[in-house]
């Protein structure tokens, strides 16, 4: 540990899943930590999230990752399929320690938490609003903190009262998500992937606890609510090759979410300001097309404690975070983007010669893997 940090102290705004890690990877760092969280209690909505193998390897550092399994990973045939079924690429089960682990988010969370309950350095206050930075000013009897790690989420108000601007854009497309309540019979727990049709997309894969979560993406207006979610998404892929379907009525209607996707626009100028330092969906929000949100949050936190941690002025590492992270999160960011406008094409042509494409490069993906 590095001796110059043992006294400093952190405010962390935010209970997500990037601000629990936060607090957590600074606790590890010899950092006092209060964690800001304006919900009355702690918890998480949402359906699955990927944790790719950097991301799985800090949390197994953390002490989280021997939480969520017994060490044991299915090995999963992925890929990208037509609504018929027909393979355009694909990711042998061979691939497996390359490929994510999948978990409720819920239980992610919940993780996390239980992992920073054994921590004594770290405080997490709910039924706090923080509306603008001068909220924190008498938050701590012990006076102002050396860092405030803002992890409010895509609409962070922070961010905004920072930036002097709204950064959020709606991407063109909502989401409908859900977990089976079991898990399924069949083929539903060794493969998973996406399937791509016109304007339409379809994403599932085994949770490790053998239910599956799936993602139905369409092209809607922005701001649409309301309907029965359950009955608009089996009528736009309820037909479609197995086991979408069986996953479709192995889901309880009330547990289907819906929700418009949306990103940051590129690029914010600064991830640092002083000693206020952006992270997760507050810094970066993406599309979840790549499947890479969580883990981008939990890379920051580890980036975030480790600079903290090697340099002994904070407004040093905070700028060393920025050089970091802001580079390698806005590329994500546009990749995922890049990714959405592929699969939501509307135009019959311009889908075949995309789906064309995509089976040209699976194949050569094939050969070299041998």
């Amino acid at each position: 540990m590095n001796g110059s940090t043992s006294r400093r102290s952190a405010l962390v705004v935010g209970a997500g899943i990037g601000g629990l890690t936060a607090a957590l990877a600074l606790s590890r760092v010899g950092w006092q930590v209060t964690v800001l969280e304006r919900a009355p209690e702690l918890g998480e909505v949402g359906a699955g999230l990927s944790i790719w193998p950097r991301a799985w390897k800090i949390l197994a550092d953390l002490g989280v990752a021997d939480r969520l399994v017994d060490g044991t990973r299915p090995a999963i045939q992925a890929g990208l399929r037509r609504p018929d079924g027909r393979w355009l690429a694909k990711v042998g089960a061979d691939a497996v320690e390359r490929t994510p682990v999948m978990v409720h988010r819920a239980r992610l969370h919940e993780a996390l938490v239980g992992e920073l309950e054994t921590r004594d350095e770290v405080e997490v206050r709910t039924g706090v609003t923080v509306t603008c930075l001068a909220d924190l000013d008498d938050v701590d009897a012990r006076g102002p903190a050396d860092v405030v790690v803002a992890a409010d989420g895509i609409r962070s108000t922070i961010r905004n009262e920072l930036h002097q601007r709204e950064d959020v854009r709606y991407a063109g497309y909502t989401a409908y998500r859900g977990v089976t309540a079991e898990p399924v019979p069949g083929n539903a727990s060794t493969t998973g992937g996406e399937t791509w049709g016109t304007g339409v997309r379809v994403g599932y894969a085994p949770l490790v606890d053998g239910r599956t979560y799936w993602f139905v993406t369409a092209n809607r207006p922005e701001g649409e609510t309301g309907g029965n979610h359950h009955a608009d998404v089996t009528a736009l892929v309820g037909d479609w090759h197995d086991p979408i379907p069986q996953l479709l009525a192995a889901t309880p209607p009330s547990a289907v979410l819906r929700g418009d996707i949306c990103d940051l626009r590129l690029p914010l100028k600064r991830f640092d300001h002083g000693r206020v330092v952006l992270l997760g969906d507050a810094a970066h929000a993406t599309t979840p097309n790549l499947g890479q949100g969580a883990c981008a949050a939990i890379e920051d936190a580890a980036v975030l404690a480790a600079q903290l941690a090697g340099h002994a002025r904070v407004e040093s590492a905070l700028v060393a975070y920025d050089r970091t992270r802001r580079p390698a999160t806005s590329r994500l960011v546009r990749a995922s983007r890049l990714v959405g406008v592929l699969g939501q094409v509307e135009n019959g042509p311009v889908v075949a010669v995309r789906d064309a494409g995509l089976a040209g490069l699976g194949a050569i993906a094939g050969l070299l893997s041998r």
